[in-house]
């Protein structure tokens, strides 16, 4: 049986340019080649611990919270307008801080809905670009990628531009779903707003990791802005890992945010901020500021 292990990379890296991501480049180091003395974990579980969320759940299913069971397709509720980034007229967000890309990046053009099917806890992810001034960064390429309710990411790079440091083994565990899909991953350009909205899944975990989503900024001209990830609060993280019928199969995170090596202790610039929706899904939603 196929298992992962992550290395854990030691706190955040300051925000700096780096190198072309998307769209055929990125700049990126395979962390599984030079293991080091960093305490690792296994990134999923034995392959046959993993429930199928491959097959959409077409019933409007709840559970006692209040949260939706199913894929993207139950999706009701519409994208909240731009008022829920205001930050009461000041320029107050923080920039944000480059993290590790981690070896489970690789180019994907999928848009909107990056879920292609798989089953979760529907959510509804909003990212806002703003610079250094808090204006909205127009026409930039915001790409997301993110592991499934097993904790496992996808691996099927055929379609992909960009896909040279993506280790396969190490990221899918071998799942053979995992091997033939992109699922959770994708990218959008920022409308005028600075504004991209995606449909997925809520992730899932694996040891020695909080929940988090990975993204990456480029310009108009390709260049890469920013490499970083978003996390949700412990108390969320637990709530779904133990009542989401799709998530309790592994229960609750191994690793809590104060804990996990890779986001540092200034937290807030890297939290999603998160509400349930009216219809059970989440939405999770950040300002992303860069120079």
């Amino acid at each position: 049986i196929s298992r992962r292990n992550l290395i854990k990379t030691i706190g955040a890296l300051s925000l700096v340019p780096v190198g072309p991501l998307g769209c055929g480049s990125k700049d990126e180091t395979d962390e599984t080649d030079d293991k080091t003395d960093d305490e690792t974990g296994t990134v999923s579980g034995d392959t046959d611990d993993l429930i199928d969320t491959s097959t959409p759940d077409n019933s409007d299913t709840l559970t006692e919270d209040g949260w939706l069971i199913g894929g993207t397709a139950l999706i009701t509720a519409s994208y909240p307008d731009d008022s829920i980034f205001d930050r009461a007229g000041d320029c107050s967000v923080s920039l944000t801080e480059s993290t590790t890309a981690g070896p489970c990046y690789f180019q994907d053009s999928t848009g909107e809905d990056i879920s292609e099917g798989f089953t979760g806890l529907p959510m509804l992810l909003c990212l806002k670009l703003i610079d250094s001034s808090c204006e909205a960064l127009v026409n930039h390429t915001v790409e997301v990628w993110h592991s499934d309710a097993n904790g496992v990411y996808s691996g099927d790079t055929s379609q992909s531009g960009d896909a040279n440091d993506f280790s396969l083994g190490f990221c899918t565990g071998g799942d053979e779903p995992a091997t033939q899909s992109s699922w959770y991953r994708g990218q959008l350009e920022t409308d005028a707003e600075g504004r991209v909205n995606f449909k997925s899944c809520f992730p899932g975990w694996y040891p020695s990791r909080t929940i988090h989503i990975h993204f990456a900024v480029s310009d108009a001209n390709g260049s890469s802005r920013v490499i970083s990830q978003l996390c949700f609060t412990d108390e969320l993280a637990k709530q779904i890992c133990t009542t989401h019928p799709l998530y309790t199969h592994r229960g609750e995170q191994d690793t809590p945010i104060p804990i996990d090596g890779v986001f540092p202790s200034n937290i807030d610039s890297f939290l999603l901020k998160t509400q349930q929706n009216p219809d059970g899904t989440l939405l999770a939603y950040h300002t992303i500021q860069v120079t």
